[in-house]
């Protein structure tokens, strides 16, 4: 057990290591980031920031003498670098990041736990397309094996011939058919490091352009039918990673069941409602569990739930939102308000 005064270390400096390190703080834990970029806004609420590439092992080395644990708050940082992290615990475990990082190799993983993906190709080349066209069929979606988030490296194939000519990138990519559905949900679960797991409940998802823009609760009755098998799902993710803190599974409800989507080894934006509506926040109880403290409760503090992103030019609204008294803003303190750029979120409750 890590005590409260002791310092946690955060890999990345956006918005979801900044909640993390206010969680942090409000149990009397000091946060150190460690990110790439000078404009952290973590690091505007850290005690502490390395601002230093991910292959600088001294650096890396220096950072981790400073802290009692590490975590991080994307699922992209480079899993070879963090062997300069020594004999100082990170957590979630990197296997973790290993299997999210390539989407190929995560829906091999889930699928070997009995998850149900969509129906996916590998693809290096234009005859790989064709042929998981063919395969597959169309509608289909084509993405990169690593990073991309948002909708950002994805192209969407109506037809076969919307493949002829597509300039592909030279990096690996997957081919996955479209899904019917009529919903989208997320598992949020957080796993303590003596394998007590709490769920969160789980929020009707709305994307607009591949972003979450809003998330509601309690989910419509038909969506919450195929919560208990996701769970399971998600729950057996958990126990084969030796998973330690929260972690996210995104479904897709459909007549035929849960289908799954992908998975964040972190926090995650359907969850931001839990910071005023949940018992326990997913950062507090993130922060708990890699702490080794006893988990918070998760659910619901209130009647109702709706946490809407804002998106670009659309915290420039802040005035009116904060005239509205049930309202709660969070506004991540980025410069520039671009289009598509997660500027900060509002929730709303209901009570009663």
């Amino acid at each position: 057990m890590i005590p409260p005064g002791e310092t946690i270390g955060i890999l990345g400096g956006g918005q979801l290591g900044r909640m993390i390190a206010v969680a942090a703080a409000q149990l009397g834990y000091r946060c150190h980031v460690y990110a790439p970029e000078a404009d952290s806004i973590a690091a505007d609420v850290c005690a502490e920031f390395t601002c230093a590439a991910w292959d600088d092992a001294e650096a890396m080395a220096r950072f981790a003498a400073d802290c009692a644990v590490v975590t991080y708050e994307f699922e992209n940082v480079p899993v070879g670098p963090l062997a300069a992290l020594g004999d100082t615990p990170l957590l979630p475990h990197p296997r973790a990041l290993e299997t999210a990082q390539d989407r190929l190799s995560e829906k091999h993983f889930v699928s070997q736990l009995g998850g149900n993906p969509a129906p996916y190709a590998p693809v290096d080349s234009a005859a790989d397309l064709a042929e998981a066209i063919a395969a597959i069929g169309v509608p289909g979606i084509l993405k990169t094996r690593r990073d991309g988030y948002d909708g950002k490296g994805q192209w969407r194939i109506m037809t076969p011939a919307d493949a002829d000519g597509l300039d592909l990138p030279a990096t690996p990519l997957v081919y996955e058919g479209f899904i019917t559905f009529f919903a989208e949900f997320s598992v949020i679960l957080c796993r303590g490091a003596d394998g007590d797991i709490r769920y969160f409940d789980s929020a009707h998802n709305v994307h607009e352009s591949g972003i979450l823009a809003l998330s509601t609760l309690p989910a419509p009755a038909a969506l919450l039918e195929q919560v208990p098998a996701a769970r399971e799902l998600a729950a057996k993710v958990a126990q084969a990673l030796d998973y330690v803190g929260v972690l996210t599974l995104e479904f897709f409800a459909t007549q035929d069941g849960p289908v799954f989507n992908e998975m964040a080894p972190r926090v995650h934006n359907s969850g931001h409602w839990s910071i005023e509506g949940a018992v326990t926040s997913q950062f507090e109880n993130h922060v708990r569990a890699i702490c080794g403290l006893p988990l918070g409760g998760t659910g619901l503090a209130a009647k109702g739930v709706e946490m809407r992103n804002l998106i670009g030019d659309d915290a420039h609204d802040w005035p009116a939102i904060l005239a509205d008294p049930a309202n709660h803003l969070h506004l991540y303190g980025k410069a520039a308000a671009r289009p598509g750029r997660k500027m900060g979120h509002v929730t709303r409750l209901t009570l009663g």
